[in-house]
């Protein structure tokens, strides 16, 4: 294959404020400066897919953008020794989907710092993982690192129904860990109980009128935050003594209203996990976590197919906390 003069894609462009998603072409000078170009088969919807779409979100500076922070697909052209033609790969992090064109097109071009190769993976797999799945396992992999093992004590997954929550919650049972997902959504303990959740909780903290507590009761040996807000301050006072936190997400507001009693007082660890600027063998150290240790053994369970023409919708509801699990954007014959 090589690179079309012109292809389908899905834009994203600023008029008086609102912006407006649809579908056109782009040309093949319409693509970035970039060493690898993708034929691109999959993408995903994320949080951050539907800030670039809402006005003043905060993620993208420069419209038109094809949005889509996820691209997987194969390799059309390299400038990099690392990768060649016919190559399947996935991308994500640094510019893609906010500040260069993203996965929601039949061809992209990215940094190849953005681009790992698969190998046991297939291209659908990897764009389910996608961001939010790769945020999962930087997340378990900075809590085993920190030392947790699963005779610690039961761990906790806040927004567990999301796309990082969710495959958390696949990848700490899968490793033998006694999982406590919190969720609002009461319709889905179900699919919680099928990833390998072994007990159900409501939102944290259990009270939200409550005062918060510097140091609540110890209830878990770490946990997995994709809330952040009130709901990781409560985390944050109920680790039991020399316990961890990996800290990803910000739906629940980005203030942080504790003490450092939890820290000074029981030697609670903060992890921040960011998976945007890491470095590239970093990124491609986790993916291959992904294909080995860590691969979601329930990934099948979290799936939501989509064409690309219709991923409004998706984008509309991740926004308003909608969505449960991850949605896989087929992209690869998705305009039809």
């Amino acid at each position: 294959m090589t690179v079309p003069a012109d292809f389908p894609a899905l834009i994203a462009t600023e008029n008086d404020g609102t912006i407006d998603l649809a579908l056109g072409r782009l040309a093949a000078t319409d693509l970035p400066d970039g060493d690898i170009t993708i034929a691109v088969e999959f993408s995903g919807v994320n949080y951050k897919d539907a800030l670039a779409i809402t006005p003043r979100g905060g993620v993208v500076r420069k419209y038109p953008i094809v949005p889509g922070i996820d691209i997987a697909g194969t390799v059309v052209e390299s400038r990099d020794p690392a990768f060649a033609a016919g190559d399947r790969v996935v991308a994500h992090g640094g510019p893609v989907g906010t500040a260069a064109h993203g996965g929601y097109a039949a061809v992209a071009r990215v940094p190849a710092g953005q681009v790992v190769k698969l190998e046991a993976l297939t291209t659908r797999e990897a764009a389910a993982i996608g961001t939010a799945g790769f945020t999962s396992a930087m997340s378990v992999a900075a809590l085993l690192d920190h030392g947790l093992s699963a005779d610690d004590g039961p761990i906790v997954v806040t927004g567990a129904t999301g796309g990082v929550g969710s495959v958390a919650v696949d990848l700490l049972a899968g490793l033998g860990f006694d999982v406590h997902a919190s969720t609002g959504k009461s319709d889905a303990a179900t699919l919680l109980t099928d990833l390998g959740a072994a007990t159900i909780i409501g939102r944290l903290p259990e009270d939200p009128d409550a005062k918060p507590r510097p140091l609540g009761k110890s209830k878990w040996a770490a946990a997995v935050d994709c809330v952040g807000g009130a709901t990781l301050a409560d985390v944050i006072s109920t680790i039991n003594y020399g316990g961890a936190v990996a800290a990803s997400g910000l739906t629940g507001g980005p203030q942080l209203n504790t003490t450092v009693l939890p820290f000074i007082l029981r030697g609670v660890s903060l992890l921040g996990i960011d998976s945007v600027s890491i470095k590239a063998e970093v990124r491609r150290a986790i993916w291959a976590r992904l294909e080995s240790d860590l691969r979601p053994k329930r990934l099948e369970k979290l799936i939501v197919d989509v064409d690309v023409k219709d991923v409004a919708d998706s984008l509309a509801s991740i926004g308003k906390g909608g969505n449960t699990g991850r949605t896989v954007v087929r992209v690869d014959g998705g305009f039809e």
